[in-house]
């Protein structure tokens, strides 16, 4: 690949090589205390977290014994490899210069300067020979520097992207061992970079399908600052957007995923150069959102230690879930010590595998035969009491895992990336003991996620996996409400009413011949109820009917035996047939009224239910008629009024009942009868109580117009009634007629208002519109109670003076249902009236009879 040219070019190697005299110098002063030299025809360049990052203004800091020491022997015992093979490199031996990093980008920069030394000098052309030192002083003649012709490392991102900016000036190739920024897959940019472990953006998807595999979807993340770090968290987000169909938000928002998504509840940066305290803070941020508690942890070895010890120190050892990436994967340095706080830790690693002969490689080393690491004097006193050997002891393989695949051939893509292949761990105890405890492999991960989910342990119950999520699972009937801004997280709303759960966040009302079911996921039908004849709210009006029939039987029963007595036939017998007619029409339509609905039985209700009521008032209205024009006739002649000839009565009670016949019948050609399903008239709160009622096709405002002309001819009665009241009290059916009227109009003006405003209230199956509805499933039967309080007052009223005083127990029996069902004390006093009457026409009776 041509190296890049750039008309900046002269300029910056002229910068260049002013920082390389600048590192000539220092080298001079320091000798190669700072490096790892092996001698040979090429040379390769090496970097190497030998240390971890400083503080307090110091450049490094502890020694790093598995990042650093050991990937640096690896290198070394490649280099020895190769060399020792006549056949890979025949007649070259490759050398290297081998540099600490620090664990700092800007060090290492100024470290890889020292790689293009050589280019930099050779470009020069000989201008170094003029340099003239003051006062004579000789020249400084530092070694010549190695030509560099590749470069192995580095290992954080951070590190590598810095050095990459600068290698591939010098078109010097660039190879690292775990980098694994998804920026550096940018070949336009970092050309003459590449890596064998793959880019984050594999294990960000590795991390996504692992969190998914255990059923969590609120999760917070954690980040170093840097681009590891970074873009690793990045990746992660972008990966749950994908994955969720997320929302846009910023990178510090909370962000949701829908369903089969990943919820991102906080996501937090560690700074590069944490402040004291910083990650005492980093865990309170964390306990904002306590239901989130697996954390998804993209951080450097150091600051991993850093957030386990804060979150002991917080006493929160077991809140935490960790899902660590590659740079935690199984490693013992992050968590020594702290093995209590990472009990259940999901960790990943590139797929590895063990290279022969290593292991007896570096349990061999000592401080005699392994003097060209200049660093492992320091290692071995960190390690001298026992501790190589306790290690070797313990055989911690993750010591001697070199990243690479041993055996495999090694590839690229075309961004030079290698393949995406993960080894999936999680510590855990063993014994019993977390101190005891280690990696154990549970899965792994090439484009696809191959989870053992049974083989995971958690603290707690061992095989139940915690839960991670904003918002438990609504229960059977309720909905999702979402919060608003974090679409993950939710209140569960229970379907009330008439509604049933849908789907997971509507809930739906059923339709209008439905109720819900009994846990609200669906509906069913509504029952569907009509009345019985055993039914025992039948009861009582059908009992009241019986004694009504009976009672008008008996009075009939008595005039059919004294029909031609005087005092039969002075009270107007045809009218009192046809009002006994129309009485007995009236209690009757209580049968039909309980009847199952049918066309012929809607048919029969429509017909009969006003015929009796007009009946018997079109003859009260036609006797009160004739009293009254007969004392007003007589008032101004002795002439009599004409119409009052029994034939003329009955044509003109005939006649005005002929009026309602022809309008019920007009109205059966108009609209048949049927009977429908009423859903609506016990559609009570409960859906559990509500009934579905077969009835006949009239709403109660139908009935009451169906009602209409009888209650017309009702009030023209007691207009009537009213100018009649005059007549001398020796006729002995004006006044009868005339309370009969004023009863009857009190019973409907009391009864019309509660029966209409019940029906409108949840009242209406209840208490007292119960007696005043008949509590019966079907329409009408209300109708029924009124107009058999009524029939009892007319019979009472206008028969009793007709029947002898034997016949004093008959009127106490047609009497006895009206004092059951009227218990209201406002028609008590009505019955004082009505017996005081009787008792009166019955004396009067008798002694006309009795002379």
């Amino acid at each position: 690949m041509a190296r890049p040219r750039s008309t900046l070019e002269p300029l910056l190697l002229a910068l260049l090589s002013s920082l390389a005299v600048l590192l000539l110098a220092q080298a001079g002063a320091e000798g190669a205390a700072g490096s790892v030299r092996l001698a040979g025809g090429l040379t390769l360049g090496g970097l190497f977290p030998v240390h971890a990052r400083g503080a307090a203004g110091r450049v490094c800091g502890p020694l790093k014994k598995e990042q650093g020491v050991h990937r640096l022997e690896a290198m070394l015992y490649a280099l020895d490899r190769v060399n020792a093979d006549p056949e890979l490199l025949p007649g070259v031996r490759l050398g290297a210069r081998l540099l600490d990093t620090c664990s700092r980008d800007t060090y290492a920069l100024e470290q890889a300067l020292s790689f293009v030394q050589a280019l930099i000098r050779g470009r020069g052309n000989g201008d170094e020979a003029g340099v003239r030192c003051p006062g004579g002083v000789p020249q400084l003649r530092a070694a010549p520097p190695e030509r560099v012709v590749a470069v192995v490392g580095a290992s954080a991102s951070s590190v590598s992207i810095m050095v990459a900016n600068v290698l591939r000036l010098f078109a010097i190739p660039q190879i690292s061992y775990a980098s694994t920024a998804p920026e550096l897959s940018d070949s336009t940019r970092y050309d003459f970079f590449s890596r064998v472990v793959p880019p984050d953006s594999y294990q960000a998807q590795a991390m996504v399908d692992i969190v998914r595999a255990v059923g969590w979807n609120y999760v917070s993340t954690l980040a170093s600052e840097g681009n590891y770090g970074e873009s690793g968290v990045e990746a992660f987000i972008q990966i749950s957007r994908e994955a969720g169909e997320l929302g846009a938000g910023g990178s510090e928002a909370p962000r949701s995923l829908q369903r089969g998504g990943v919820c991102i509840a906080q996501s937090i940066k560690i700074p590069r150069e944490p402040k004291p305290g910083e990650f005492n803070k980093v865990i309170r941020r964390l306990m904002e959102t306590p239901n989130a508690r697996g954390i998804i942890i993209f951080a450097n070895e150091d600051d991993i230690r850093r957030v386990l010890e804060a979150a002991r120190l917080a006493n929160l050892t077991g809140h935490f879930l960790w899902v660590g990436s590659d740079s935690w994967g199984a490693k013992t340095a992050p968590i020594l010590n702290l093995e209590d706080v990472a009990m259940g830790a999901v960790t990943i690693l590139p797929k590895r595998a063990s290279i022969n002969g290593f292991d007896q490689y570096f349990m061999t080393r000592s401080l005699e035969n392994n003097r060209r690491n200049i660093w492992f004097a320091e290692f071995w006193e960190e390690n001298f009491n026992c501790k190589l050997t306790s290690s070797g002891a313990q055989s911690d393989d993750s010591t001697r895992k070199c990243t690479g695949s041993a055996g495999t051939p090694v590839m690229f893509n075309e961004n030079g990336d290698a393949p995406g292949r993960y080894d999936i761990f999680q510590y855990q105890a063993a014994n019993g003991s977390a101190g005891s405890g280690g990696y154990q492999a549970v899965g792994q991960w090439a484009e696809t996620l191959r989870l053992d989910v049974e083989a995971l342990q958690w603290s707690g119950d061992p095989q139940e996996v915690p839960t991670s999520q904003c918002s438990l699972p609504c229960g059977p009937g309720e909905r999702k409400k979402m919060v608003k801004g974090v679409p993950c997280c939710w209140h569960c709303e229970a379907c009330d009413g008439y509604r049933f759960q849908a789907d997971e966040f509507t809930c739906e009302a059923c339709p209008g011949d439905m109720r819900p079911t009994r846990n609200r996921t669906g509906c069913r039908p509504t029952p569907v109820v009509s009345l019985t004849w055993a039914s025992p709210w039948a009861a009582p009006p059908l009992l009241l009917a019986i004694l009504g029939i009976t009672a008008t039987t008996v009075v009939v029963a008595t005039f059919v035996r004294h029909n031609n007595t005087p005092i039969v036939r002075a009270s107007g017998r045809e009218l009192s047939y046809m009002l006994l007619t129309g009485i007995f029409l009236i209690y009757a339509i209580t049968f039909l009224m309980v009847a199952k609905p049918g066309g012929a039985v809607c048919a029969a209700r429509r017909l009969f239910l006003g015929l009796g009521t007009t009946l018997s008032y079109s003859a009260l209205f036609t006797k009160t008629n004739r009293i009254y024009r007969i004392f007003e006739q007589g008032k101004r002649s002795v002439t009599p009024p004409p119409f009052i000839s029994p034939t003329s009565q009955l044509v003109i009670t005939f006649c005005l009942t002929s009026v309602q016949v022809v309008g019920v019948m007009a109205w059966l050609g108009a609209q048949p009868p049927h009977s429908v399903i009423d859903y609506e008239e016990q559609r009570t709160v409960d859906p559990e109580q509500a009934r579905g009622v077969l009835k006949c096709d009239m709403s109660d405002l139908s009935l009451i117009g169906c009602l209409g002309y009888s209650l017309l001819l009702m009030a023209t009665c007691t207009v009537y009634a009213i100018k009649a009241r005059g007549v001398p009290e020796t006729f002995n059916e004006a006044k009868p007629i005339g309370f009969t009227m004023y009863t009857t109009c009190i019973i409907w003006l009391a009864f019309v208002p509660i029966f209409f405003g019940t029906a409108q209230s949840a009242e209406k199956v209840t208490g007292v519109s119960r007696w005043f509805r008949y509590c019966l499933p079907t329409e009408g039967k209300g109708l029924s109670c009124p107009k058999s309080w009524a029939t009892h007052i007319k019979n009472g009223c206008l028969f009793d003076p007709f029947m002898y005083l034997n016949t004093c127990s008959l009127i106490c029996l047609s009497s006895l249902p009206l004092l059951v069902h009227l218990v209201i004390p406002l028609f008590l006093c009505s019955f004082m009236h009505l017996f005081i009457h009787a008792s009166y026409h019955r004396l009067t009776f008798y002694s006309i009879t009795s002379s």
